[in-house]
């Protein structure tokens, strides 16, 4: 009887009822959320995509169940309580947005996975930088479209919101496309991403040159590629600049690379023995891969010849260490062997003849005029002054 009293008096005040209503179902969503999630771990431990993204939407999970309980028990919660369809709309609301957060992290789950799949850690990394670059693109592609539809449903819950909901629907088309020329470069951005990830002009750890400058693509976005410069800077290009300019890519099919050393000397050095030191020098270089080694004489002019030293190694840094490396010992070897064959300028001076100066009358003396404060000199003939 008792029991039955207290229920006629929860009853008559409908807050109290929709608070404990809400308060149960939220604790036995979070319980269940709890023996899931470990069921889960359990069962996923041996699989790295399904533990990945079991690990990535525990916290979305944690919210969207008791969220989930809660809309299951409005219609019993919300009985006599003013103001129902505020308390439900919100409720679908924090649901919707709820759910997109769990997808999105779904889909970065299995992307997280696809890249521990396929480290960059080997020297052969060039399908997995590959894999990378696709997972990377298209993810983060993904995951823009579903929060574009997650808040366009969420806004479309709301009476007052649901033209802007239709409104951010109908961006995500075809007609929102030509429409909205505010979002014109958003959406050129990630079509140009697209199409990187289908085509693969560059991928993460490609060694380019863009703008004039070299460096490796440190990360690849959904509106912008990250390019690390080899001092440290780093270069923020947009990815239509990518689509739409040339641009050097070093690694696009292998990451073997032949590097010159260009050098001006003298036309008598004897060219076998250079040869005999550039071998001697690539085989003692660890940067060296052991394909190309050669010399060449590529220009000449009136000061000498230059010598072009073609070498090869496995990537583009090493590449540099070796020319490096080996423009420095043919230097020395020149100086130490053949100083008198470094470059020098050749002039011939020819002696002209000197003729006899002729002979010039020597001018008249002078004498010191008189009457004046002022000596005026004037000149002397044989009778005495003009």
């Amino acid at each position: 009887m008792q029991l039955a009293y207290l229920l006629k008096d929860i009853q008559a005040y409908p807050w109290l009822t929709f608070a404990l209503v809400t308060i149960g179902v939220v604790v036995l969503a979070l319980i269940a959320y709890a023996v899931i999630y470990a069921m889960l771990r359990r069962l996923t431990r041996s699989n790295t995509v399904t533990s990945v993204v079991v690990d990535y939407t525990a916290c979305p999970a944690r919210l969207v169940l008791p969220l989930l309980a809660v809309k299951l028990a409005l219609p019993a919660a919300l009985d006599g309580l003013r103001h129902q369809e505020i308390f439900s709309d919100l409720v679908a609301m924090s649901l919707t947005l709820s759910i997109t957060w769990l997808v999105m992290r779904a889909i970065a789950g299995v992307g997280e996975a696809v890249i521990r799949l396929h480290p960059t850690d080997t020297s052969d990394n060039m399908h997995a930088r590959q894999i990378q670059t696709q997972t990377r693109v298209l993810t983060r592609t993904l995951m823009f479209f579903v929060l574009l539809i997650g808040l366009a449903s969420a806004l479309m819950v709301l009476p007052g919101m649901r033209q802007i909901g239709g409104s951010l629907l109908a961006s995500a088309g075809v007609a929102g496309i030509a429409a909205g020329l505010a979002a014109r470069p958003v959406l050129g951005n990630l079509i140009a991403g697209l199409q990187i990830a289908l085509t693969q002009p560059i991928r993460l750890d490609d060694v380019v040159i863009m703008d004039n400058e070299w460096g490796r693509i440190e990360e690849i976005t959904s509106t912008y590629v990250v390019v690390k410069i080899w001092d440290e800077r780093r270069l923020i290009v947009p990815l239509q600049w990518v689509i739409e300019n040339p641009f050097q890519n070093w690694t696009r099919s292998t990451s073997q690379l032949l590097g010159t050393v260009l050098l001006w000397l003298d036309y008598r050095l004897p060219l076998a023995p250079l040869r005999e030191e550039l071998m001697r020098v690539c085989k003692s270089a660890p940067e060296w891969d052991q394909r190309v080694s050669m010399i060449q004489v590529v220009d000449s002019n009136e000061h000498g010849m230059q010598i072009r030293a073609l070498i090869s190694a496995p990537d583009a840094s090493r590449r540099w260490d070796l020319s490096c490396r080996v423009r420095e010992a043919l230097i020395d070897f020149v100086q130490c062997e053949y100083p008198e064959c470094l470059p020098r300028v050749r002039a011939e001076v020819g002696r002209s003849e000197r003729h006899p100066e002729t002979a010039q009358p020597a001018p008249p003396p002078l004498r010191a005029g008189k009457g004046d404060s002022t000596a005026i000199k004037e000149p002397q003939t044989p009778n005495g002054p003009a």
